[in-house]
């Protein structure tokens, strides 16, 4: 994939054309457009309207076939290098080229110059072109004006995962075993510097559903040494398979995050046995995660899990845009939390 590393941009200038969110607001917003534009000449509304509909054929053929190009495009901008400039140029000239084809077609066609009269192609083609380049400039500021905010929701999140009491418990709870059990003293501290290594990522890269598992299998083990029987987790992973779960891929530290608000919030308050459920499933493209804690009032009160929820809010929807969601709320006597994002990105 190539970066723009002076502008410290390591998505493709492409927009995400197969991405549901952006193919709408493309979609929608060059439609508004062309309704406004033929609202301006100052006809009555159901004239208007009847326009509108008549030249939909011309606006959505070099609409669709525009973003079916520039999702394909951006494809290959992930894999081979094109620079930015040449991309930028793609978002311009492609959506010009499909509109004068189209138009060079259609002026051919009696049908067409009986119906429409008095439509300029040349305007056609120039409009194309300049909204191609309009779609590329908003998309790329949007990363842009997300970067900042990316960068602080990645400090906060490290701030709030790396907790001095996590880091502190684990430390003395490998060195009261290096005496009585070095063999499992030594296990605590490779996960313990497995899950910093993967802590200190930069939380734009993506890592396999099997891969995030694991790290959290590494926490939770730590965990479990400093709690006891108190935490109880249960995997669910009935609905989806081995196979699926190494092929997905998921961002990286998304999961791990949740499982600590868990402990934290849900187990460490508690004075018996509480039990941390996890359920995975596939449904169609889409994969759907739920993790249930046991709920207590004063411990949730704290601003720290709203705010690391919120920070996982922003990750998806800067990933995903529209294409994923979480939600999260108490049910019953638990504190639920449920995610669902593609399974392919």
């Amino acid at each position: 994939m190539n970066n723009d590393k002076k502008d410290g941009i390591s998505e493709p200038l492409i927009p995400d054309c197969c991405n549901l969110g952006v193919f709408s607001r493309i979609l929608i917003s060059v439609n508004a457009l062309g309704l406004l534009a033929l609202w301006s000449r100052g006809d009555e509304w159901r004239l208007v309207l009847q326009n509108f509909l008549e030249s939909a054929m011309v606006l959505e053929t070099i609409c669709l076939l525009s973003l079916m190009l520039l999702c394909s495009m951006r494809r290959l901008a992930m894999r081979f290098p094109m620079s930015a400039w040449f991309q930028r140029s793609l978002c311009c000239m492609l959506p010009t080229v499909i509109a004068s084809l189209i138009m060079l077609y259609l002026r051919m066609q009696d049908w067409f110059q009986a119906g429409f009269p008095r439509l300029n192609p040349f305007f056609v083609v120039a409009s194309a072109g300049i909204l191609g380049l309009v779609c590329q400039q908003y998309f790329e500021l949007r990363t842009r004006a997300f970067s900042p905010a990316l960068g602080e929701a990645r400090l906060q999140a490290l701030q709030a995962r790396i907790r001095p009491h996590f880091l502190f418990n684990s430390l003395n709870t490998a060195l009261s075993l290096i005496r009585t059990e070095p063999r499992r003293a030594e296990m605590v501290l490779e996960d313990l510097a497995d899950l910093f290594r993967v802590l200190m990522r930069d939380t734009r890269n993506v890592t396999s559903l099997q891969d995030e598992i694991r790290l959290c299998e590494q926490y939770l083990a730590i965990e479990k040494i400093r709690l006891g029987e108190r935490l109880q987790v249960i995997w669910d992973k009935e609905k989806i398979s081995a196979r699926e779960l190494a092929e997905i891929e998921i961002p990286s530290l998304l999961l791990q995050p949740l499982l600590e608000n868990a402990v934290h919030y849900g187990v460490e308050p508690s004075v018996h046995a509480a039990t941390i459920t996890v359920e995975l499933k596939r449904q169609l493209d889409k994969v759907e995660i739920r993790i249930c804690n046991p709920y207590h009032v004063q411990a949730n009160m704290a601003s720290g899990n709203q705010m690391a929820l919120e920070n996982i809010r922003q990750r998806l929807s800067l990933l995903y845009d529209i294409e994923a969601y979480i939600q999260y709320g108490v049910v019953g006597t638990s504190f639920e939390v449920k995610l669902q994002f593609p399974a392919k990105r």
